[in-house]
């Protein structure tokens, strides 16, 4: 999945940030933008509707500097929510990496999540991915709503499995980072593991030729 040069000892990964309309994975992505050093991160690239909601997708490369004794780089995207632009959303999908859902707190959108986290599992299990194998950290954005859902009860119902997970206020940076450094950190993690394919004759070599294999639910 993650693409490697180990002519120029260079690795891109790709990570994907995930949720409901409107539940700040937009606001995510400009608040690490931001953040970055000038020198290390590309233009944000972003399109947006009226109503602030991603168009088509959010996208930046982040350069992370040596890890490993291999320049690593991020493509950091953000897929719209709204149920019509599920072709986006797969499109974006293949050759994730690693993926960052964005839950909105608000008591009334417990149902869009639900229905945002399906669809994830769908669109990998489509290009032959496990949600079980990739990566991935949930993060329960506006958390300064009143009348927020209880973290514990967000934690049942959308992460039963335990993954990583931070409370966010996207808004003011809240958890923003921390959520980042988090999926930065098990995505590197995942790459130690997996050893990576024979380069091709320009010295590069993509894993993305090979995804996780979809593992059946239990």
């Amino acid at each position: 999945m993650s693409t490697f040069n180990f002519k120029n000892r260079e690795v891109s990964c790709k990570i994907v940030y995930y949720g409901p309309s409107l539940s700040g994975k937009t606001t995510n992505i400009c608040h690490i933008h931001q953040r970055a050093p000038e020198d290390a991160r590309s233009k944000l690239q972003s399109v947006d509707t009226d109503g602030d909601r991603t168009l088509f997708f959010d996208h930046f490369a982040l350069d992370l500097g040596q890890i490993g004794g291999m320049r690593t780089k991020f493509q950091v995207f953000g897929v719209p929510g709204q149920s019509y632009y599920r072709v986006t959303r797969k499109m974006v999908l293949a050759g994730v990496d690693g993926i960052v859902f964005v839950a909105d707190s608000a008591r009334e959108r417990l149902g869009d999540n639900l229905e945002s986290l399906d669809d994830m599992r769908q669109l990998l299990s489509e290009h032959g991915y496990s949600h079980r194998v990739i990566p991935m950290v949930i993060q329960y954005n506006k958390r300064d709503l009143a009348g927020a859902r209880d973290v514990a009860e967000l934690q049942r119902l959308l992460n039963p499995r335990g993954l990583p997970h931070f409370e966010a206020v996207a808004t003011e940076g809240r958890g923003v980072i921390e959520t980042f450094k988090t999926i930065c950190a098990r995505v590197v993690a995942a790459l130690n593991k997996e050893p990576a394919d024979a380069p091709d004759a320009t010295g590069a070599t993509d894993r993305r030729s090979h995804p996780p294999p979809v593992q059946q639910e239990s």
